[in-house]
């Protein structure tokens, strides 16, 4: 399969700052083609994610490594935190903003992060099952149980046993 016109000029002129800024302000994903110097320039990954929040994907480790370019991504697409730096890992803020995009990234913050009430809550609004993920002691919580069971039935095979025998439980699992 013949390579795209854009990666043509992205691979021609992938030193020039000015050309990538243009074009992945056009199409981020072509930040993918552009110099690890460029990869390492945060204006030009900023503008990037800006355009295409997944071209953190291609971003130098120093970037996924710091706060605002990740931020910029997780915030719009959630996913992302997955490429984020051991550093940021345990960011509340970064990890709230991406769960507020999709649960399943409770799969990738620290145990400390699974142990949070307020963080597992948010997660399993959105991807229920994920509540496997949460610590021992929060799969006894009735709360975030019920936040699970009510967004995925699924979700009660994860559940501690006591929430497994609450009334409350039970009847949501029989509707």
């Amino acid at each position: 399969m013949p390579k795209e016109l854009d990666v043509i000029e992205m691979e021609n002129h992938a030193n020039e700052k000015d050309f990538v800024l243009k074009k992945v302000a056009q199409k981020g994903a072509l930040l993918e083609f552009a110099s690890e110097e460029l990869k390492n320039d945060k204006e030009v990954v900023l503008e990037a994610i800006k355009n295409n929040p997944e071209a953190l994907e291609f971003a130098s480790d120093e970037l996924k490594a710091d706060k605002e370019v990740v931020y910029t991504s997780v915030s719009q697409v959630g996913w992302t935190y997955c490429y984020a730096k051991e550093n940021l890992l345990a960011d509340r803020e970064l990890l709230m903003a991406g769960l507020k995009q999709t649960g399943q990234i409770l799969y990738f913050a620290t145990q400390k992060m699974r142990n949070d009430k307020e963080i597992v809550l948010e997660a399993v609004k959105t991807k229920g099952i994920i509540v496997k993920y949460a610590s021992q002691e929060l799969k006894n919580d009735l709360e975030v149980g019920k936040a699970a069971v009510l967004q995925d039935k699924n979700s009660y095979a994860f559940l501690g046993e006591s929430v497994k025998q609450n009334e409350e439980i039970k009847k949501i699992m029989e509707n």
